[in-house]
């Protein structure tokens, strides 16, 4: 449930001051070579020094600021590095070499159903996550119609979320990391399942959050979401930046290099 944290890293910081700074970043993966079947024969080659690995530098020398009340959007193909960048800023992974700094708050929605435990309700998933995000129990009293609300699982708080689509998971993740007001909200693709009504309501809900001054940061494949939501965009391939400007400007050229 690593994915799933709420970190309280400085005093809460709102509009117009920074709320990430990550100084020439770069993540390296050590690639086992060849096959190892179980933990027996990888401590036997392991203790034989027989062990080769490929290095993977899934991130290289990235630079990257935010402002709180910026919307972000984080594009490029799969592999490129945006799924590895969003948890050192969640602070799941840790750099090879750079440095991060993240002010305030951070709820990250990088995993769908992460940090639910699939065997108990939708309900007890919702005091689970309270406990986890941070809150106390007077607190999730106070919002936890709240939350329902907005996830539209009435009928189904008591059901265990093992019997729950990939929409409703993705209802309920949602509506429980952005009832409060984060400084940084990060959002990994969670948005393309689920209807479209819903999507519509969470593009509101992140529009409010904005407004409040919350830096959202946002993947997505979709070129049309990310326009939507976000008036900045950095385009990440095979781990390097190569654009970091206006969503529009950025968009269409991530879109004119991949029509090559």
């Amino acid at each position: 449930h690593l994915f799933w944290i709420y970190s309280e890293r400085k005093d809460c910081v709102r509009m117009g001051k920074q709320i990430i700074k990550a100084e020439n970043v770069s993540m390296q993966f050590n690639m086992a070579t060849e096959k190892i079947d179980n933990i027996k024969e990888y401590f036997v080659k392991k203790v034989k020094g027989r062990i080769s690995y490929d290095t993977l530098w899934a991130l290289r020398n990235v630079n990257f600021q935010m402002d709180a009340g910026e919307s972000v959007g984080l594009v490029g193909l799969n592999g490129s590095g945006k799924s590895t960048f969003l948890k050192i800023l969640a602070g799941v992974l840790e750099p090879t070499e750079g440095k991060v700094e993240v002010a305030g708050s951070v709820a990250p929605l990088i995993e769908l159903g992460a940090g639910f435990d699939m065997d108990l309700t939708a309900r007890e998933n919702v005091w689970l996550n309270g406990a986890i995000l941070g809150y106390n129990r007077s607190i999730m009293r106070e919002h936890y119609d709240e939350i329902v609300e907005f996830s539209g699982l009435h009928d189904f708080m008591d059901t265990p979320l093992k019997n729950f689509s990939s929409g409703m998971l993705a209802r309920l993740g949602f509506s429980v990391m952005t009832f409060g007001t984060p400084d940084l909200l990060i959002v990994d693709e969670v948005l393309s399942v689920g209807d479209f009504v819903f999507k519509a309501k969470c593009r509101e809900r992140i529009e409010e959050l904005r407004k409040q001054g919350t830096a959202i940061l946002l993947v997505s494949h979709s070129v049309g979401e990310v326009r939507e939501i976000c008036s900045r965009a950095v385009w990440l391939e095979k781990g390097v930046v190569q654009m970091d400007g206006s969503c529009m400007e950025v968009t269409e050229e991530y879109i004119r290099r991949g029509e090559k």
